[in-house]
């Protein structure tokens, strides 16, 4: 369990870093090839598709794919007091947080009467993937649906799979916190198979295509995101969890490796790393996570991640090593336990939680920040999920005669050197009597 990647005595380059990153390669490229299947199997058969595959992955036959209104009610209901008062707290913090990420209209002036205004404009629909396998997960409502909202988009669809042991109903906890936020429009279908359907339409279930397709999930609906980009929007591939933590000697060995567990329990695939310096902390930490494990509700499940090839401890030389290896890791979620953390370092990350009182649990529920981040070194190059991710950019050009007089010339001769000669007539025409 938790094998070792020993960087000691080396200075490695970024490639070399980039090489040594623990990664379930295989599952990912498996998953690519079958989700795009998948997602083809249900552009082209619609509910017949979902139905089988509802059958063949989740158990489940002659449900009712798209949710009865009654059903939310139900499950509403018969929801938990203590569960409804924590997924109204989330709500609420997660509204708040998500509102200051929306970017305020803007107008700049070049000259006078020469003005360029940028707007957001939020999607018209958005199709929301909520997970519903070896776990449940109403957070994940909050989490997708609130940015949303926030972001002001009309249409918001949500699918989860649908759950052998509730008839073939969508789980009554992701009914209900849709039920709070006033979703009415949920469908029971899973997987790939769900992104494709939001992505394609299914006529049959009045299920419309959407414009933007978020949410977690495991590597298949991370795959499937891959294979609708371009019909649809997505966010960042949302894979298989990632924990990884950078900590040294001042780091408590119980605390890192409860941590490590908490993400592990996710999935089989779920990847958990510790980078460290110190050898000792890394001996500490291993025997904490054998002694713990064990004990958990899905030790099975976490045993299994942690002693897969996404999962290690790597020992480094110094607290530089650590930094540059996390950066070439860019992992969901980064931990730092340092005695002198400087987490403006570490510029590689979906989300950053500094400190013994900030684990990546608190983010899963209740910062108020978004639990929808990327995965597999995305975080290189894309974001979490936010407002923004339902919002597009739009400038407005409003020039005046005069101001565009003034470019003219300017305008011609840049045209002609593209050997585009109708873009500077298009301009020259407006100042030709003749042609007025």
């Amino acid at each position: 369990m938790l094998r070792t990647i020993d960087l000691r005595g080396r200075a490695p380059s970024a490639a070399e870093l980039l090489a040594a990153v623990p990664r379930a390669v295989a599952a990912r490229e498996s998953a690519l090839a079958a989700a795009a299947e998948i997602v083809a199997d249900v552009a082209s058969h619609g509910e017949e598709a979902l139905r089988a595959q509802a059958e063949r992955f989740d158990g489940v036959t002659g449900h009712a794919i798209r949710v009865p209104a009654a059903h939310f009610d139900e499950a509403l209901a018969a929801l938990d007091p203590s569960v409804r008062a924590a997924l109204d707290e989330s709500i609420g913090r997660v509204r708040i947080a998500s509102a200051a990420q929306v970017p305020a209209a803007s107008v700049t002036d070049l000259a006078p009467g020469a003005r360029v205004e940028q707007r957001w404009q939020p999607v018209r629909r958005a199709g929301v993937y909520v997970p519903g396998g070896k776990a449940v997960y109403p957070s994940s409502v909050v989490m997708n649906v609130v940015p949303a909202q926030v972001a002001g988009v009309g249409e918001i669809a949500i699918a989860s799979p649908p759950q052998r042991a509730f008839g073939g109903r969508v789980h009554p906890d992701i009914l209900a916190a849709a039920k709070l936020l006033g979703i009415d429009e949920v469908y029971a279908m899973g997987g790939a198979g769900a992104i494709g359907a939001l992505a394609h339409g299914v006529p049959s279930l009045d299920l419309t295509p959407v414009d933007v397709v978020t949410g977690p999930g495991n590597n298949f609906v991370a795959a499937a995101k891959r294979a609708v980009a371009g019909l649809v929007g997505v966010d960042a591939e949302a894979g298989a969890t990632e924990i990884l933590i950078v900590a040294d000697d001042s780091a408590s060995p119980a605390l890192v490796a409860v941590d490590l567990i908490s993400q592990a329990e996710h999935d089989e695939q779920a990847s958990a790393v510790l980078v460290t310096a110190s050898a000792d902390l890394a001996d500490a930490v291993r025997a904490e996570v054998e002694a713990r494990v064990g004990r958990t509700r899905n030790a099975e499940r976490a045993i299994a991640a942690l002693s897969g090839p996404q999962s290690a401890i790597v020992l480094v030389d110094d607290l530089d090593t650590a930094t540059a290896f996390s950066n070439a890791y860019a992992p969901e979620h980064l931990e730092l336990h340092l005695g002198e953390p400087r987490p403006e370092l570490f510029v590689n990350a979906g989300a950053v939680f500094v400190g013994d009182f900030s684990p990546v649990s608190l983010g899963d529920y209740l910062a108020g920040s978004n639990h929808v981040l990327p995965t597999g070194g995305q975080a290189r190059y894309a974001a979490g999920l936010s407002a923004a991710t339902f919002l597009r950019p739009q400038q407005v050009i409003r020039y005046d005669r005069a101001a565009l007089a003034a470019v003219a010339d300017a305008i011609v001769t840049l045209a002609d050197a593209e050997a585009l000669p109708a873009h500077g007539e298009a301009v020259t025409a407006r100042f030709d009597e003749a042609a007025q």
